[in-house]
């Protein structure tokens, strides 16, 4: 296990969190509404953060609650070093979502779980697979909560959503950030991450992509045993997802 630098961490994290704000204009409110469900459910106790990349959601509900237990998911062995160099107070787990390997890593029991902008990366049939492995370990009355652009299930609405995204990042005044391409580029002439994209490169984990709709979503998490599913939250495609165990 790579054990970075935290100064280090912290400057790449930042640079990562701008660079997602370019496609994810309102993220930090859609941290905090997810923020908002979590703390409206648990005090203590443990959430798993799926698909956690360098750590910026599981680190602000840890900051959030510090009570509890947060552990995060995530099978690229970069953006863990970087989580792992900047989250003191998070637990994180090298493993794939689209494998059942990461179901050993988390207790069996958990009060909640939580996404943003990881599960779109899934196809329909390990979603489906991920949703029932939650449902399976989500203690009733515990949430599953994910943060995502989610189609709206007609390309007319999709159309007009996405306008209505663009707007808002031009309002917002991200549209000169960095980009996913160009922070990868960067890292790669970073000398001290060079093992690391390395080991990331030899793993070559697989990135399909489901495009699934808010409502197929919903669909699937009633059909892999959650009690209720709804967004509660809403910009555009961007919705943060609510489904109660």
């Amino acid at each position: 296990m790579t054990t970075l630098d935290t100064e280090l961490a912290t400057t790449w994290i930042r640079r990562w969190d701008a660079q997602q704000e370019f496609y994810v204009a309102d993220r930090e409110e859609r941290f905090a509404v997810i923020g908002d469900v979590v703390a409206a459910t648990i005090t203590t106790g443990t959430v798993v953060d799926l698909g956690c990349g360098p750590g910026s959601l599981a680190g602000g509900i840890a900051e959030r609650l510090p009570d509890a237990r947060i552990i995060g998911v995530d099978a690229d062995p970069l953006l863990l070093a970087l989580a792992r160099g900047r989250y003191g107070n998070v637990e994180f787990v090298d493993a794939d979502l689209a494998g059942t390997a990461w179901l050993a890593e988390i207790p069996a029991v958990v009060d909640a779980a939580v996404s943003t902008t990881a599960l779109h990366w899934l196809t329909p049939a390990q979603l489906a697979d991920v949703y029932r492995a939650l449902a399976d370990r989500i203690r009733p009355g515990g949430v599953f909560v994910n943060g995502d652009h989610l189609g709206l299930g007609d390309p007319n609405l999709d159309q007009v959503a996405a306008a209505v995204r663009q707007g808002r990042a031009a309002r917002v005044g991200v549209t000169e950030n960095e980009e996913w391409a160009a922070w990868w580029a960067a890292v790669e002439a970073e000398p001290a991450l060079a093992g690391l994209l390395t080991e990331r490169a030899r793993r070559s984990v697989a990135h399909h992509g489901n495009h699934l709709s808010v409502a197929e979503h919903r669909d699937l998490l009633l059909a892999a045993g959650f009690r209720g599913a709804s967004p509660v939250w809403q910009t555009g495609d961007d919705h943060v997802l609510v489904a109660i165990r």
